[in-house]
């Protein structure tokens, strides 16, 4: 059973920053890709950011040149950086495990933006 556990959620001013984190409960390289997804109250959940095996990273536009996926090998963990906070980045966020058709979800830490 994978099991994925976020951390590092919470309440940030507009124009911060938070380090979201994500450990795996086994090695994440066993996984094709991993990333992060958010869902905002009444949306649907969106992409955020992913990570390939092979270290290639992808980002939502809305997440380009603010937020930074990275991963730590030795410690199982995927990383997510956020940066230069808005209001409208306020949802929960999820990471994600995907190997071939099978798609692994944390329980989701909630990042709100607010003055």
């Amino acid at each position: 059973q994978v099991q994925l556990v976020e951390s590092g959620g919470g309440l940030v001013q507009p124009g911060g920053s938070l380090r979201l984190s994500c450990a795996a409960s086994e090695n994440i390289f066993n996984f094709n890709a991993m990333g992060w997804y958010r869902q905002a109250p009444g949306k649907e959940r969106e992409l955020v950011a992913t990570i390939n095996v092979g270290g290639t990273t992808n980002y939502a536009d809305f997440a380009k040149g603010r937020f930074t996926i990275s991963r730590d090998n030795a410690w199982n963990t995927v990383y997510l950086q956020l940066g230069s906070l808005k209001p409208e980045d306020t949802a929960v966020y999820f990471c994600n495990a995907r190997l071939l058709s099978n798609m692994y979800w944390g329980q989701g830490t909630q990042v709100t933006v607010s003055s």
